[in-house]
């Protein structure tokens, strides 16, 4: 049988990614459609005939059994957790929640309602990071992970939304970086972090030339409150199981091509992955994965495969994730942690740019 869902939010990730291939999909079935503003029903050709609502009160457990929410951050919280509490499963874009403390609501909305929080999370599920993950026990004892992504022009809607700290969250440590974490995660499991060092930058904020105009956003207004989250972040982290861990996000950059770097050191290796996260048409352009030994480097085979696979393969196995009932609290203790990180590595920014702001004494 299929799940009746609704999509909630017709932004770029509502619109471009989710609608479509739901609507393909043999597993699913769009009954309803969430977005306040009047231009809604003019994008919704991939779903003809689905009543949209101004809101999400109007779905219920009665009538849909999932809710793919897709709205801006600053309400992932809010949305998802009404939905929760009236007893509707939901598919939560990323970033699932900006702080600890909405971590706990929605897990108390979870708990409450009887539901399920399920959360976006694509790149585990590209076929060239399912092969850098079957090298990993043939590596030794993992030391050591480097994770990047760092586009060449790619600050998406720069004066809109996504470049206010108050509706965002912040910059690209919540964007891509949140990706990048979520791929660790599926790497080596979940842990905690211990140490969290951080420095964010933001050089290439203030011209539209860096903006990622193959997303095709409308040109909002400028900002009210002015443009204040980073472009760049840079940090090292070490996880309670002692593996630390180099990351590097970027929404722009010097260099010529969007690339996405994933390096796993182990005791008795290293295997790496060079590749392109999302939809960006700049990319690198074939995944490559190599294994080092004992100073030999072999290029291994690596699927390749169109973009944007793996957004279908997660929708592959969601039925059987939805209906499993040890899965529930799973999410909302997950973006516990990456929330966390993330409130750390600010924090250690904040302090690295005070100290900096202050002439030393010598």
């Amino acid at each position: 049988m299929s799940i009746r869902t609704a999509v909630v939010g017709l932004g770029w990730a509502g619109r471009e990614l989710w609608l479509p291939r739901l609507t393909e999909h043999t597993g699913f079935d769009v009954v309803a459609v969430v977005d306040p503003a009047p231009r809604a029903r003019t994008v919704l050709d991939a779903a003809p005939g689905v009543p949209v609502h101004p809101t999400a009160d109007a779905l219920t457990a009665r009538a849909v059994d999932l809710a793919v929410v897709a709205v801006p951050n600053h309400l992932h919280a809010d949305v998802a957790a009404g939905l929760l509490r009236r007893g509707v499963s939901v598919f939560l874009e990323k970033p699932v929640c900006l702080t600890s403390r909405e971590a706990d609501t929605l897990a108390a909305a979870e708990r409450d309602g009887g539901a399920t929080l399920l959360a976006g999370s694509a790149a585990p599920h590209r076929a060239d990071v399912g092969a850098l993950a079957n090298l990993l026990p043939g590596l030794g004892r993992i030391r050591h992970v480097d994770l990047s992504w760092v586009r060449a022009r790619g600050i998406p809607q720069a004066g809109g939304w996504f470049t206010q700290r108050s509706k965002a969250g912040g910059g690209v440590l919540f964007d891509l970086g949140w990706h990048l974490l979520d791929t660790l995660t599926s790497l080596l499991g979940p842990a905690r972090f211990t140490q969290v060092l951080g420095v964010t930058s933001n050089d290439f904020l203030d011209t539209g030339a860096w903006s990622a105009a193959w997303r095709q956003d409308a040109v909002p207004a400028p900002a009210a409150g002015g443009v204040d989250v980073e472009d760049t972040a840079r940090g090292f982290l070490v996880r309670d199981d002692g593996v630390s861990v180099g990351l590097r996000a970027g929404w722009a950059s010097h260099q010529a091509r969007d690339v996405t770097r994933i390096r796993v050191t182990g005791s008795a290796a290293t295997a790496e992955l060079r590749c392109t996260f999302g939809f960006s048409p700049n990319r690198h352009p074939h995944a490559g994965l190599t294994l080092t030994r004992e100073g030999t480097t072999t290029s291994l085979p690596v699927p390749q495969e169109p973009i944007g696979t793996e957004y279908r393969r997660q929708l592959d196995v969601l039925p059987g994730v939805l209906s499993d009932p040890g899965h529930r609290g799973r999410t909302a203790e997950e973006a516990r942690t990456t929330v966390r990180v993330i409130e750390d590595f600010y924090a250690a920014a904040r302090r690295a740019h005070e100290q900096t702001a202050v002439p030393a004494h010598h």
